[in-house]
């Protein structure tokens, strides 16, 4: 780990740990190890005769340290995140990724408002949208502002925020006097707002969010606009939950955006087994289209949750033809089987289609069949104590020649997905988060 990040961990611990014994303060210290093994044979695309499957280890270690005091809360955490057996055994250097996980302080204004500042994760309602992204193990963060207004009583809360984001390449401080530079792939600059009421039988929550982005052609700042309303109402023994996002404004190519996404589904109960069964429907582009972007964009969302677990849409990866990202149709269901006092068993089904046609690119003139694939996912979970988790998994993607067609990399390129061989993951994760010291 880096020498400056144990010294800050180390001094931060000392001085909360020092202070927490005055007045009412509060500090809890947390640790986590979290590694996961994965065997990939498959996995984001579709495998052929001529790759070999991987097998590796990747860990995530993590200190979280919260204090509270009075009307000020502070969070800090450390992470390293590393492959095993990246790094030399007697090392002088080391590639792994050590860095500040989140870091900010939060002040009570009134009783009801707040003021956020700092390193910070935007989790907001089923992380569509907004997401941590924590099942990837370094995580997702955002720097800036934010302000809360949370009534307990009245089931209201409204926070928006703001980011500003700035590189110190190619001219660094102390040098750096003139211009502004920002070679990222995330945004500029970023605001929010967000407002949620809950009702007796049901809850509402509105977003509006504004993107910028340095254009692709480095002339200036692009903006995305997104409005969303997410929503959940109980008919006796339904549940039926139900977003719909509405993309405007320009993107980074400056095209015009004019794109969607449309979700609905259902809770209910098959004797003790729950069962969730909706769609998705995201926007797409077409090949052909060269003026308008209607491709929908989840940017900040916690992709990897919602579209299969082999992360084939949405998850750091293209699913597009001719530079234009397909969209993505998503029938699915999925359920949940309690295997014991502390263990269950997760079952996911998904159906895949193209909402755009797919051309075929050993003879563009025609066109595949829309439908991309079936998935199926299964989990085990067993929470062995209260900070001991075991899970593992297995997936398996059945797919066709329009996810092929979708998937190349690069777009129109030589590597060809085969649909007859078998594609699947596997893994294991083990974690380990105890609090250290509690005062």
């Amino acid at each position: 780990m880096n020498t400056k990040i144990y010294n800050i961990a180390l001094i931060s611990i000392l001085l909360l740990i020092g202070s927490s014994s005055i007045g009412l303060a509060q500090l809890i210290v947390t640790g986590e190890i979290r590694p996961r093994t994965e065997f990939r044979n498959g996995f984001k695309r579709m495998t052929n005769a001529d790759t070999e499957p991987v097998l590796f280890v990747e860990q995530r270690s993590r200190i979280y340290l919260d204090y509270a005091m009075d009307r000020f809360k502070f969070k800090f955490a450390i992470q390293d995140v590393r492959l095993w057996g990246n790094y030399d055994q007697i090392q002088k250097s080391d590639p792994a990724m050590t860095t500040l996980n989140y870091g900010w302080g939060e002040y009570a204004m009134t009783k009801k408002s707040f003021i956020k500042v700092g390193r910070m994760m935007l989790r907001y309602d089923n992380e569509r949208f907004l997401g941590g992204l924590e099942w990837a193990q370094q995580g997702r963060r955002h720097d800036g502002v934010l302000y809360k207004y949370v009534n307990d009583s009245t089931g209201v809360q409204f926070h928006a925020g703001v980011t500003y984001n700035e590189s110190s390449n190619p001219d660094p401080e102390p040098r750096k006097l003139a211009d502004t530079y920002y070679d990222r792939s995330n945004n500029k600059t970023m605001q929010f707002a967000w407002f949620h009421k809950d009702f007796e039988e049901s809850a509402l929550s509105l977003l509006i969010h504004n993107d910028g982005r340095e254009a692709s052609d480095s002339s200036g700042i692009q903006f995305l606009q997104t409005y969303g309303i997410i929503g959940n109402k109980k008919l006796g023994g339904i549940n039926l939950n139900g977003e719909f996002y509405y993309q405007g404004g320009k993107d980074p190519s400056k095209r015009s955006v004019s794109a969607y996404f449309v979700s609905l589904n259902a809770d209910i109960k098959a004797g003790s087994v729950p069962i969730n069964f909706g769609v998705d429907m995201a926007s797409g582009t077409k090949a052909t289209e060269t003026e308008k972007n209607n491709s929908w964009n989840p940017l900040y969302g916690t992709n990897h949750k919602f579209y299969g677990y082999m992360d084939y849409f949405y998850v750091g990866n293209d699913h597009k033809q001719g530079a234009k990202m397909s969209g993505l149709n998503d029938f699915y269901v999925k359920s949940v089987f309690k295997t014991g006092e502390k263990s269950k068993f997760i079952t996911h089904a998904h159906y895949f289609l193209s909402p755009v046609d797919v051309f075929n690119p050993e003879n563009p003139s025609d066109d595949l069949d829309k439908a991309l694939g079936f998935e199926l996912d299964l989990v085990y979970n067993l929470q062995v104590n209260s900070f001991i988790n075991f899970q593992m998994g297995y997936s398996q993607m059945f797919g066709t020649d329009a996810l092929d067609a979708i998937k190349r990399i690069p777009n129109g390129g030589d590597f060809v997905g085969d649909k007859s061989q078998i594609n699947n993951w596997a893994w294991a994760m083990l974690t380990f988060k105890p609090v250290l010291f509690k005062n």
